[in-house]
């Protein structure tokens, strides 16, 4: 004879809903380099649609969005420089971390937890 497991409750579906979302954002910023504008467009189409829903998306869209602008302002920086040599190994860096952290935002929130970017500037609170 088996058991019968319980239903899921509204919170728990809200909650795995919430994770679910919010790893799809982080890692949704890889389809730049599928689709161009992809990378930037689709992670704020996620935040803004979702996060009414998903209160906690909130912050994750936040979060991500500061990243992905002062991964801007840094690659324009470190663009500039280049032309002094020192800025090609920071632009190797910043690439780098591009790939790093949104896999490390997208398992850390489909552990329900929120991280923040390191090195990215508030612009969003």
């Amino acid at each position: 004879m088996s058991r019968l497991e319980p239903m899921d409750s509204e919170d728990q579906r809200e909650d795995r809903q919430t994770r679910m979302w919010a790893m799809f954002l982080h890692l949704s910023v890889f389809l730049g380099y599928v689709v161009p504008i992809a990378g930037l467009l689709v992670p704020i189409i996620i935040w803004q649609t979702k996060k009414e829903d998903l209160p906690i998306l909130d912050q994750h869209g936040k979060n991500l969005v500061n990243w992905i602008i002062s991964f801007v302002l840094y690659g324009a920086v470190f663009v500039l420089l280049a032309f002094v040599v020192i800025g090609v190994p920071l632009l190797m860096l910043l690439g780098l971390l591009a790939i790093i952290f949104p896999i490390v935002a997208g398992i850390k929130a489909n552990n329900g937890e929120v991280w923040k970017y390191p090195l990215s500037i508030a612009f969003l609170k």
